[in-house]
C-alpha cells in the first residue's frame, strides 16, 4: 500500500475531523457576522478572536467556546503532523515541499495560540481581544528587533505570496477530491469559493504589513478583521465585504464538510 493511502488510527482520525470542524465553525462565524454587517443586519466585522468571543453572549456559550478551542488545538496538532509526516497532504516532495511544510507549521502555531486563548477565555482566565490588536503587538515587537522594518516587510511579502498561492489553488485544484461519498461533487465547490476569499484577505494583510514595515509604524498592521474592514470602507464596500464574507463562510462550510466527509490519510515519513 502506498504511504499516502495509509489510514490513520481512530484517535488521529477523530482528532483531524474535530480539528477541521472547529476551524470550519470559526470561519463560518467570521463570514456570517461580516455578511450580516454588510447587509446592515447587526453583524460585526471582526477576526477569528472576535467571532469566537461572540459565543460568550449565548446561553452556555462558554461550554461551546471551550469545545471549539479544544478542536482548534486538535487542528494545530494535525497541522504539525502534516508538516512532519505528510499526513493528508499527498506527496510533499520536490522544490515546493519546504514551502508547504513551513505553511503547515506556521498554521499549526497560529491555531494552537487561538485554541489555547479560546479555552482560557471560556474558563475565565483570559480577557477578550481582537486579532488586529495581536497583529499590531507582534508587528511592534518585530519592528524593535535589528532590521525590524525589513523583517516586517518580508513577513508581509510572504503572507501576500501565500494569498497568491491560495488564488492559484482556488482555480486549479479539484477540492471534491478531498471528500468522499455523494456530497463531494457540490461541497468541493465551497473549497474553490473559500480559497478565493482567503486569497483576498491574505493579500490585504500582507500589504498592510509591507506598509507597516516601510513606515516603521505598527498601527498600519491589520489582521483578518482589519482586512475585512478595509473592504467595507471602499466605494460599494458593502458589496465587496458581503462577497468576501460569503466566501469565508463557504471556506468554513468546506472545512466542516472535510470534518464529516473528508478523506483522512496518514503518510509515513520517508526515512531512507
Amino acid at each position: 500500500m502506498d504511504a499516502s493511502d495509509a489510514k490513520p488510527s481512530n484517535m488521529l482520525e477523530t482528532m483531524a475531523r474535530l480539528g477541521y470542524s472547529a476551524r470550519g465553525l470559526t470561519y463560518l462565524m467570521v463570514g456570517g457576522l461580516a455578511a450580516l454587517a454588510a447587509m446592515g443586519s447587526g453583524g460585526d466585522v471582526t477576526g477569528s478572536k472576535g467571532a469566537l468571543q461572540s459565543f460568550l453572549s449565548q446561553p452556555m456559550g462558554w461550554v461551546f467556546l471551550g469545545i471549539v478551542g479544544v478542536g482548534l488545538l486538535f487542528f494545530a496538532a494535525w497541522r504539525i503532523l502534516q508538516a512532519t509526516t505528510d499526513a493528508d497532504c499527498g506527496d510533499m516532495s520536490g522544490s515546493k515541499a519546504v514551502t508547504k511544510r513551513a505553511i503547515c507549521v506556521v498554521s499549526g502555531l497560529v491555531y494552537f495560540g487561538l485554541g489555547w486563548w479560546a479555552i482560557t477565555l471560556a474558563l475565565g482566565f483570559a480577557s477578550g481581544g481582537s486579532g488586529d490588536s495581536g497583529a499590531k503587538g507582534w508587528t511592534a515587537w518585530l519592528l524593535s528587533q535589528p532590521f525590524g522594518p525589513w523583517l516586517v516587510a518580508a513577513a508581509g511579502i510572504t503572507i501576500a505570496g501565500v494569498g497568491v498561492r491560495y488564488a492559484w489553488k482556488a482555480f486549479n485544484e479539484d477540492f471534491s477530491e478531498d471528500l468522499r461519498g455523494e456530497p463531494s461533487a457540490w461541497l468541493g465547490t465551497l473549497g474553490t469559493v473559500g480559497y478565493a476569499a482567503r486569497s483576498i484577505v491574505f493579500v490585504l494583510i500582507g500589504i498592510f504589513l509591507m506598509v507597516a514595515g516601510y513606515q516603521s509604524d505598527p498601527s498600519n498592521a491589520e489582521g483578518l478583521g482589519g482586512a475585512l474592514r478595509s473592504l467595507q470602507e471602499q466605494p460599494y464596500g458593502w458589496i465587496l465585504l458581503g462577497l468576501t464574507a460569503l466566501g469565508l463562510a463557504a471556506f468554513g462550510a468546506f472545512n466542516l464538510s472535510r470534518g464529516i466527509y473528508g478523506k483522512i490519510h496518514m503518510s509515513e515519513p520517508d526515512l531512507a
